[in-house]
Parts: structure tokens; sequence; C-alpha cells
């Protein structure tokens, strides 16, 4: 039986992903350390999946794998472990009450707007505020990115990273502290679902396993946990 793209979605979506985006040998592949941590490997990997991630990584580097199941081999060490979630959403309240321009949710008038490299700067200053996750220079070229300003000012943001065939994650959610409980960010993750239904495809999402109040704003958005889905980083064992 063949396994789920999602339980290997890093995988998943390196081989469908733009080939300016990440590098690979025959069995191992990786985004470009600009664009974003991950590593992947396949669903049932073989030590040639290992050996060319390794020639990826380099002695001295690290990657972080994302996935179902992690089992490091000897040859690997865990050098840190997040626990998390990954959520899927067959429905997402109030999806179909977003209103926008051309049909994709966006409102300019609101302050909504689609962000692009020029905005990388303020992304990157929100996101060290905010530690919503993994983000770098080029993480914005993963997919579509959305944003809020208020007077001039970038103050939440979410966007698309992961992309299997078929499914869409949505990342990188994130508001600033003084505009927190406003469903700013609740707004953004509802267009982006709308976006990505629009596609035919289908939106998930992974937060820690800890963080209980995001967990719970998107459960009551309509998305559920399918399953756990840890993020190891790993690098070669010197010797």
């Amino acid at each position: 039986m063949a396994a789920h793209p999602l339980d290997n979605a890093v995988w998943h979506s390196l081989t469908a992903a733009d080939r300016t985006l990440v590098e690979q040998t025959k069995h191992a592949a990786r985004y470009l350390p600009e664009v974003s941590p991950f590593g992947g490997i396949p669903d049932e990997p073989s030590p040639d999946a290992w050996r060319g991630l390794a020639e990826l990584v380099g002695p001295d580097g690290a990657t972080v794998l994302f996935r179902r199941r992690v089992e490091v081999p000897p040859a690997w060490t865990v050098v840190h472990r997040i626990h998390g979630v990954q959520m899927v959403a067959p429905r997402v309240d109030g999806v179909g009450e977003v209103d926008g321009v051309d049909g994709v949710g966006i409102d300019s008038e609101a302050g909504i707007e689609v962000l692009g490299t020029a905005d990388v700067p303020e992304m990157l200053e929100l996101v060290r505020a905010t530690q919503p996750g993994p983000f770098g220079k080029r993480t914005v070229e993963l997919g579509d990115y959305l944003g809020i300003r208020e007077s001039g000012r970038l103050v939440a943001m979410a966007g698309e990273r992961l992309r299997p065939e078929g499914y869409t994650e949505i990342s990188a959610v994130c508001t600033d502290d003084r505009h927190r409980g406003r469903g700013l960010a609740t707004r953004l993750v509802r267009i982006l679902v709308q976006r990505i239904q629009a596609r035919g495809e289908q939106a998930f999402l992974h937060a820690a396993a800890d963080n209980e109040p995001a967990i719970r704003l998107y459960t009551s958005l309509g998305f559920e946990v399918r399953c756990l889905a840890d993020a190891v980083i790993v690098r070669p064992t010197p010797g």
C-alpha cells in the first residue's frame, strides 16, 4: 500500500518543486538554505538516500526532516526534535463568506495585499518578532504570501510553503503582538484556504504539539488533526 504524500510532505513537495529552489541527488533532496532548512528522503529510505542527503548537507552541515515518522540511522545525529501535529482542512468555516477581488479574497481596501520579494525585509522582521517557524530570504518564492498593513506597517502575514501534488501547506501564520486578538491571522488563513480550494487542492498545516492556542484556533476554523509530525534537526555523525 502506497504511503500518503502528507506522511512525507517535504519529500513529495521537493520532488514537485521549482528546480531553482532545490538541490538533489538521485535519492535525496533539500531546499536551498536561503529557501528553507528542510531536507527530504523517500518514504522508505535506502542507505543510498541517507548517503545522498549527507552529500547535500556536507560534513559540517545540518538539515531538518519533517515527516510522520523519523528514524535516524547511526551515521546521523539528532540535534533537536520538535513534536508537532499535522492538520488538514476538509472544511474551513467562513471560507465562502470571504469577499475579494477577482474571486481570490484580496481586499486592498482592508489593507490585505500579496507580498513579494520587495517585502522580504519586513517579513523577516515580523518573523523575528513572532517566531512562527523557519523563514528565510527566499521562502516567499515557495507560494503565495499575504499580509495586512496598518499605517503602512506589516502587522500580520500567512502564506504557502510545502506543495505536494494535490495539497498546499499554510505556513508563517503570525501577527504582531500589539495587533493580536483582532482576527487578522484568521482572516488570512481563510483567504488562503479559499485560494487553495479554488485550485482544486486541499489545505494543510503544522503546529507544535504543545501550542494549544494555535491548535484551538485552527480547530475552530474546521481543520482536523491528521497525524503527529516531528521536525527533527539532524547532522551527519563525525567520523
